[in-house]
């Protein structure tokens, strides 16, 4: 095994595992990290086996509220609109699921309105 890499296969494949009742759940390299697709829609990424999930506006007070962080790969001052899935989620599927869910509905808002433009 690759000491270099930034996400473990174990820990990309317990992910995979955890959310396959969502659909299609493929994992895939990007920048050092893993994107984490359902059924082609981009909504979480692993880096340093941590999962985040896409978040938005909406979703950023829910997410401090369970104690999550930022994904901040550029610096604190420059947080992505991705968090840290709480950590109850990790030891509890069905609310990893639902978390998972909220940040599914957030990816495919930011699709549509892609699509739009």
């Amino acid at each position: 095994m690759e000491t270099d890499m930034a996400v473990s296969a174990d820990y990309r494949d317990f992910v995979v595992e955890q959310l396959a009742p969502l659909g299609q759940i493929t994992a895939r390299r990007m920048f050092g990290g893993v994107g984490v697709y359902a059924n082609g829609l981009f909504f979480a990424l692993i880096d340093d086996d941590v999962l985040y999930l896409k978040g938005d506006e909406t979703l950023k007070g829910a997410f401090e509220a369970a104690g999550s962080q930022a994904f901040a790969p550029f610096g604190h001052d420059r947080p992505m609109a991705y968090w840290t899935a709480p950590a109850e989620a990790l030891d509890d599927q069905d609310l990893l699921l639902e978390w998972s869910r909220r940040s599914l509905e957030v990816a495919a808002k930011a699709a549509t309105s892609k699509k739009k433009r």
